[in-house]
């Protein structure tokens, strides 16, 4: 039988972002996941990347995290170029005009879940329980039981819910779901292009769905993620490496010249999800499991990390003010902040979505309007461009 004071169920980025958070504080933790934590990587960069902004880089920082990634796995990116297809309507943005030595960096997702692993396993206070599954959870007033299958028991003052967007957790507590199919299936791949990518992030939006090309450490690599239109990515999938690497040039105007599929293609459909409850005694969810947004802006990871570090904030503030950091009551003020923040983020995304689908004369004129007066305006650029670094 293991007994601490928090359980989180779920050992991704975001899981285990709150376990090193909680490194200095006088809490024990134990993290469980149903499956290996630490994978060894492939020669290959992984199909599955984030886009992790400065403020988190420099949080993962300060925990010693970000020094643990392989430098070869770290591909900062200095530039981002965002510009509505077949229109005049184009912003792009440079690190030096914030004196900044980056935007951010696209890691991959395993390779950050490894550098966090390697240091949580240093930490006296934190047990992790690897490739283990919960049959039950048995819920008391100040104590829930969480029985395994392979017959352990965990005994737990908070359960943590990082388990994802179909959490098993969120569902124990009951907490209402507010969701929605964009009607889009996101395709990512790896890709090969003629001309060097120049660490620049690229984002074409095209009438269907938009299509980042992602900078990659090697200067000819990127990793793409193409959200369609469900009925569009079908007919995409059903192609062969030829036929989509050409959909992938015409996209991109040919700005990165001939393109040559990598990898396999990965799909995946896109929901919004918001859980209207967050909370309640004894049970908190974070990450992918309280919220899912539209990934056109890559602000997924970031969000679930933030939620990470402030509740590590929140339970610390607790147990210093000698208050049960368990109890729903107390961790209100966490909930409120991260619900603004994830109703707003979710909010943008949906009026992005709206406003650059389809290729409607007007939204197309206005759109390029629009891009073309904040690329003109410094003021606007950098607010835009701050926001998208966290800060």
């Amino acid at each position: 039988m293991y007994q601490a004071d928090i359980a989180i169920v779920g050992a991704g980025m975001v899981g285990l972002a709150l376990a090193r958070a909680l490194k200095d504080a006088p809490v024990s933790v134990v993290v469980i996941d149903t499956s290996p934590i630490h994978k060894p990587l492939s020669d290959k960069p992984e199909l599955r990347v984030s886009a992790i902004n400065a403020a988190n880089q420099q949080a993962l920082s300060e925990l010693a995290v970000w020094q643990a990634l392989p430098e070869n796995r770290l591909s900062p990116y200095t530039h981002m170029q965002v510009w509505d297809h077949d229109s005049f309507g184009r912003i792009a943005f440079n690190c030096d005009d914030l004196g900044a030595p980056s935007l951010g960096h696209i890691v991959e997702n395993q390779a950050l879940v490894n550098a966090l692993s390697e240091v949580v396993k240093t930490q006296q206070n934190v047990t992790l329980l690897p490739s283990v599954r919960i049959d039950k959870v048995l819920a008391g007033k100040s104590e829930t039981m969480l029985m395994l299958n392979n017959d352990d028991v965990v005994s737990c003052r908070l359960v943590v819910g990082a388990d994802g967007a179909n959490s098993a957790i969120r569902q124990h507590g009951n907490f209402p779901l507010t969701f929605k199919d964009y009607g889009h299936t996101a395709i990512v791949a790896t890709v090969r292009t003629e001309l060097p990518h120049g660490k620049v992030a690229r984002q074409v939006f095209t009438p269907s769905g938009p299509l980042a090309l992602l900078p990659l450490r090697d200067p000819n690599l990127c990793s793409i993620v193409w959200s369609q239109t469900s009925e569009t990515a079908q007919s995409l999938l059903a192609q062969d490496n030829a036929e989509f690497a050409k959909g992938l040039q015409i996209a991109m105007n040919g700005e990165v010249g001939h393109i040559t599929v990598e990898s396999a293609r990965m799909h995946f459909p896109l929901t919004m999800r918001y859980a209207r409850q967050w909370l309640s005694d004894g049970l908190v969810i974070i990450g992918d499991a309280a919220h899912t947004i539209h990934p056109l802006a890559g602000q997924g990871a970031n969000l679930g990390l933030q939620d990470a570090f402030a509740l590590a904030d929140s339970i610390q503030q607790l147990v210093r003010d000698e208050k049960p950091f368990y109890l729903a009551r107390h961790l209100r003020p966490f909930e409120r902040a991260r619900k603004a923040e994830a109703v707003k983020m979710i909010a943008a995304m949906e009026g992005f979505k709206q406003l650059f689908g389809g290729d409607n004369p007007l939204k197309k004129l206005i759109r390029g309007v629009g891009m073309r007066t904040a690329d003109a305006i410094p003021g606007i650029k950098q607010k835009f461009i701050t926001q998208a670094m966290g800060w």
